[in-house]
C-alpha cells in the first residue's frame, strides 16, 4: 500500500520509493529509507500528511506520499 492509505496514529515500515531520482535521494537524506518505520501523526484536508521518522517530524505532500510504498508495523 502507499503511505498515503496510511491511518492516523498508526506506524508503518518503508519497502520502496517509486518517485522522481532526485527526490528519491532527497528523501533516502531525511532518513526514509527501506525498513525505516514512521508514523502517521496528521492528515490535512489537500491530501498532506504530518508523519515522524526516526523523532523528526516531517510534511510530505501528496505526489510523496502515493510514491512511498509501506507495510503496517506490528510490533
Amino acid at each position: 500500500m502507499s503511505l498515503f492509505e496510511g491511518v492516523k496514529g498508526k506506524s508503518y515500515e518503508i519497502k520502496g520509493l517509486y518517485v522522481e531520482e532526485g527526490l528519491t535521494r532527497r528523501l533516502q537524506a531525511l532518513g526514509l529509507n527501506d525498513g525505516t518505520v514512521i508514523t502517521v501523526l496528521n492528515r490535512k484536508r489537500n491530501g498532506a500528511l504530518i508523519i515522524r521518522v526516526r523523532g523528526t517530524r516531517l510534511a510530505v505532500g501528496k505526489h510523496i506520499s502515493q510514491g512511498i510504498e509501506v507495510e503496517e508495523n506490528v510490533q
